[in-house]
């Protein structure tokens, strides 16, 4: 038995456009919407902020930036907060039109410039008995950071039964492109635009795409027709283009 899902994942950028010129947060949800996925992983996404509350009285959402973007369309998500200041915190977040059953996020902050970390969620796909793990990452722009980083990860994909499918997501800043042998040889996953086309996608900067920074791993899963999203209208929604992809599942 199998079961097909549409997996979508996208750097919100804190609901702004390249450089904070715009304010985009109600635009990227249409987008968002349109792509009609299943699970939608998240980084840099608000989970408050009271200076912009302040600035953009009357546009600025009453609820944090993650439920403004599950609207009705995605029942279930969880959100995990890595940065804190003043004025509020962001951090990564899943949407999901299955239930969550369990979700926790784990820190991987390695300095205090640079707070990141992987939020790992447990679904209840309802029609299956085993559940699918999620983990949305955001790691660092240092390598040596960002290979401590990855070791973290591997150890949380290993403890999670080899049985039991797993779809990792993010923005990797994998400029050099040294995670992806990490993580096939130390955590059995396997990147799904290098299954279909020999290396991971172009996806920074949106306008313009030269680095392969985001991508979505899998284990015990297979990918299909994994997609960078085009420009319009995505190139001005983000600084990252959206990555997508089918992914289906062997139980």
């Amino acid at each position: 038995m199998s079961c097909t899902l549409r997996i979508l994942t996208v750097n919100t950028h804190k609901g702004f456009s390249l450089f904070n010129r715009r304010y985009i947060l109600p635009e990227l949800r249409e987008a968002v919407r349109t792509v009609s996925a299943d699970i939608v992983f998240l980084q840099e996404v608000l989970g408050e902020h009271q200076g912009w509350a302040d600035r953009l009285m009357g546009r600025w959402p009453a609820a944090s930036q993650y439920e403004f973007l599950a609207d009705t369309m995605w029942h279930d998500y969880a959100y995990g907060r890595n940065a804190v200041y003043p004025k509020g915190h962001h951090g990564n977040a899943l949407l999901s039109k299955f239930p969550i059953t369990h979700w926790h996020n784990h820190d991987l902050s390695l300095n205090r410039w640079e707070q990141r970390g992987m939020l790992h969620c447990s679904l209840n796909l309802v029609t299956e008995t085993m559940p699918l793990h999620t983990i949305c990452v955001h790691l660092n722009l240092r390598e040596h950071h960002r290979q401590r980083q990855l070791r973290m990860l591997c150890d949380l994909v290993n403890s999670i039964p080899a049985h039991e499918p797993v779809v990792v997501a993010g923005d990797f800043n994998d400029w050099r492109g040294r995670a992806q042998r990490v993580l096939a040889e130390q955590a059995g996953l396997q990147e799904v635009f290098t299954q279909e086309h020999g290396r991971p996608a172009r996806s920074f900067p949106a306008t313009w795409p030269l680095l392969r920074l985001d991508r979505i791993y899998v284990r015990s899963a297979r990918s299909h027709a994994p997609l960078v999203l085009p420009n319009k209208p995505w190139a001005h929604l983000s600084d990252h283009k959206p990555l997508l992809a089918q992914i289906e599942l062997e139980f």
